[in-house]
């Protein structure tokens, strides 16, 4: 304040030709004295004599005479604050607190001269609430200063907590004057608790007295939150030598800095100051001497020079943290002057003629706008208070031991609601250097497929998961309600959401489905080997014989087959669904159509051969082509039609298992099913009957012979897999479909080319025309 003054005074642009006077009380946090002084100066009695039993003051000549003061600055705690609105309220005297938050000073019509250059309680009530919903804390405990600062701001916290769905489990009233068995009753409380984070709304008076008598008993292991008043004092972290309140993290008034003011305050001296018992108390307290005048309660170590170095000492005076708190006396002081000079009708000079009024100054005050020369605006609401801005404190221990008030967010209550609170919780540490957010909450989340069920006796925050009844499902997490089982088709945006216990479904992590991949893999890899062994082979007769274009086309087809497996494993999707049925239909389709054509070819070549025969003309390369097209398309309409009419969807079923939800592939049509597959079996037998008329033909390599055999597989593969699928629950029946698919496609490979691939690596001197003909050594 004296520095503001000071510079006001020294000023030519406001109150220019003004000496602005003051009168400085050190009332020792007593609204008793606070109220004394405060009618004293109001009235313009002898203050002196109220004060006689306080420290002496600082006066200046140009403020002793006036009968009464234009402002009053102070006091630093609400209660204080509220009494001495409560009797200058009549005079109108303009009272501009720096550090009473309290909320309930807002209220105009109890308090209607009383403002403030630091924001309201409301404000940072809310945001302390938001702050712990922010990182899931539901579960809280409280404590908070038993005055009208605690009170009121926790009141405020508790009614906001409520909204935001955050339970308290207790929350206690403290006073840093409270007999020992009240703060043992605490520690008890605290102790037998069960959530693990503690909102502290307590000045740092109160805040120093509690973590003395936390530190005695080992409280530890608890997150704190802090309010303003002590989140950011560093005498508070110096006496925390246990290091409770690591990782704390809280609200703090903005950083400031005002230009000049370090200077000025380490400038202090008591010789300059001389026949000042305030100035010498002070100095007694920062080097613990005493001046031989003075009677200090200070612990002395020895006797005051008044040449004592001020910069060497490292306290929160000299360190500038309480910057903040200065800054917002600083804009107090300024107000008042900026509301007097608008008063006087100051330009180059002012008009000291003016009547000064409290009530019109007051008026004048409450309209000012205006920015400190740091470009700090200046301005109050219509409840006398500025606009709320915080920023986001975490106490973060170096390695020596020093605490550092980190910066890791701002909370500005003038933003849209979703706005407001900006975290970097990047930056965050919590208690013993962790990085991971604790967790409080009286109750974990409620899975899906359970509803919540409140403890008697207990808030809302507390209760029990019940697993829904047999038919039932839950549509969210910490659902309230169980509804009816959907049995209609899913995915539906509006049964999407609904949600039951344990999902269930042939996946590609559990051993069954990676078994069966790796089958897959296997075969598909297996095939594409065998086709790499004909490529290099394709101009000797074992390959060209029997037409080598269907030879390479049934390869590949077989390819699909071991790749359309894959599409069955997994979460079954729209997609999936359509794909998995008619890729199946239509690559078996194919591969049976080239095993039937090569089968026909024998047929045809033994026709051929016989006197007379004219027979491969009728099915040469041409209609081989185009009978495995045609037989081919057939399959491709009906997948068509299927798809079009009634196509394989994703289903819920929810009858199959009580306790689980099976995610399959409904059919759609059965009957586009059953069409599809019984069209494969009519081509399976065709080939099976024409591949056994086939079978004893004259040849020394006749392959109608292992076509005869892979086809008894795949027919006693397909007719086994029918009573298999249909008896088979949920997930089993599409390992049976998988299976099925597998085996059939490992007994065409094996049977028809292994033959071949043995004769063309192992037995070269088979693999001519002359063998093939039969005009070798017979096998």
């Amino acid at each position: 304040m004296l520095f503001a003054i000071e510079e006001i005074n020294n000023s030519t642009e406001l109150l220019p030709g003004i000496t602005l006077g003051y009168k400085v009380y050190d009332t020792c946090g007593s609204i008793a004295r606070s109220v004394k002084v405060a009618l004293n100066l109001a009235s313009g009695s002898d203050t002196e004599s109220v004060m006689s039993d306080t420290e002496s003051v600082i006066s200046k000549d140009a403020c002793s005479k006036p009968a009464q003061v234009q402002a009053i600055m102070g006091e630093t705690s609400s209660s204080p604050s509220s009494a001495i609105a409560t009797v200058i309220g009549p005079f109108s005297i303009p009272l501009i607190s720096h550090f009473s938050t309290c909320a309930c000073l807002s209220d105009k019509t109890k308090y209607p001269s009383f403002l403030r250059t630091i924001p309201s309680d409301y404000f940072q009530s809310r945001a302390l609430a938001q702050l712990v919903k922010h990182f899931g804390w539901t579960w809280v405990g409280a404590i908070r200063t038993n005055d009208d600062y605690g009170n009121n701001g926790m009141a405020t916290f508790t009614e906001t907590a409520q909204q935001l769905g955050i339970c308290l489990e207790y929350s206690v009233p403290f006073f840093r004057t409270d007999p020992p068995d009240k703060i043992q009753k605490i520690i008890d409380l605290i102790k037998a608790s069960t959530s693990k984070v503690i909102v502290a709304f307590l000045s740092h008076m109160d805040m120093d007295v509690l973590i003395k008598e936390l530190s005695n008993h080992n409280i530890s292991g608890y997150q704190w939150v802090g309010s303003e008043s002590w989140i950011f004092d560093s005498q508070i972290a110096a006496v925390d030598q246990t290091h409770i309140l690591d990782g704390a993290i809280g609200l703090s008034i903005p950083k400031a800095h005002v230009s000049g003011l370090q200077e000025f305050m380490l400038d202090v001296t008591p010789l300059n100051s001389s026949n000042n018992d305030l100035f010498k108390e002070f100095w007694g307290a920062m080097f613990s001497c005493e001046f031989k005048r003075l009677s200090s309660a200070t612990e002395i170590q020895g006797e005051c020079t008044g040449r004592e170095d001020v910069a060497g000492v490292k306290n929160s005076f000299t360190d500038m943290s309480l910057m903040p708190i200065f800054n917002n006396i600083y804009k107090g002081v300024y107000a008042v002057s900026h509301a007097l000079h608008m008063i006087l009708r100051c330009n180059k000079t002012c008009n000291t003629d003016v009547q000064l009024q409290p009530l019109e100054i007051l008026k004048y005050i409450k309209k000012i706008r205006f920015k400190t020369k740091e470009g700090d605006e200046v301005y109050f609401n219509e409840h006398g208070d500025p606009a709320a801005k915080y920023e986001i404190i975490n106490w973060q221990p170096r390695k020596t031991g020093i605490v550092d008030f980190v910066k890791v967010g701002l909370y500005d209550a003038s933003l849209p609601a979703d706005k407001q609170l900006n975290l970097q919780d990047e930056s965050l540490i919590w208690g013993k250097n962790s990085l991971q957010v604790p967790v409080s909450v009286c109750s974990d989340k409620c899975p899906p497929g359970t509803r919540k069920v409140l403890q008697k006796g207990k808030p809302v925050c507390c209760y029990d998961c019940i697993r829904c009844p047999e038919g039932e499902i839950s549509n969210s997490t910490d659902s309230i309600t169980c509804v009816k089982c959907p049995e209609e088709s899913w995915p539906n945006e509006g049964r999407d959401a609904c949600l039951e216990k344990d999902s269930v479904f042939l996946s590609y992590e559990e051993i069954m489905g990676a078994l069966l991949t790796a089958a897959s893999l296997f075969g598909t890899c297996l095939t594409a080997i065998v086709a790499f062994i004909f490529f290099r082979h394709r101009k000797t007769p074992l390959v060209r014989a029997n037409n080598s274009e269907l030879s390479f086309l049934l390869l590949f087809s077989l390819i699909l087959c071991f790749l359309c497996s894959l599409t069955f494993i997994g979460r079954p999707s729209e997609w999936t669904c359509k794909l998995r049925h008619t890729a199946f239909a239509i690559t078996f389709v194919l591969c049976i159509s080239c095993v039937l054509g090569k089968t026909i070819v024998v047929l045809m070549a033994f026709k051929a051969r016989l006197p007379g025969g004219n027979m491969m003309k009728w099915f040469g390369p041409i209609q081989q082509r185009l009978s495995v097209l045609g037989l081919t398309l057939i399959q491709v309409i009906i997948c068509v039609l299927w798809l079009t009419i009634s196509p394989p969807f994703p289903f819920k079923n929810f009858q199959e298992l009580r306790d689980k939800i099976i995610l399959e592939c409904a059919l759609g049509s059965d009957l586009g099913f059953w069409a599809g597959l019984g069209y494969i079996g009519l081509l399976a037998i065709l080939c099976f009957i024409s591949a056994f008329l086939a079978r004893k033909l004259p040849d020394n390599f006749n392959e109608a012979k292992f076509i005869t055999f892979s086809m008894l597989i795949f027919c006693a593969v397909w007719l086994t897999f029918i009573p298999a699928y249909v008896s088979s629950p949920g997930k089993f029946s599409v390992a049976v479909e998988i299976f099925a698919i597998l085996a059939s496609s490992f007994g065409l490979l094996i049977c028809i080319f292994f033959p071949k691939c043995y004769v063309i690596l192992l037995k070269p001197e088979k693999n001519t025309k002359k063998y093939m003909m039969g005009k070798g050594s017979s096998k």
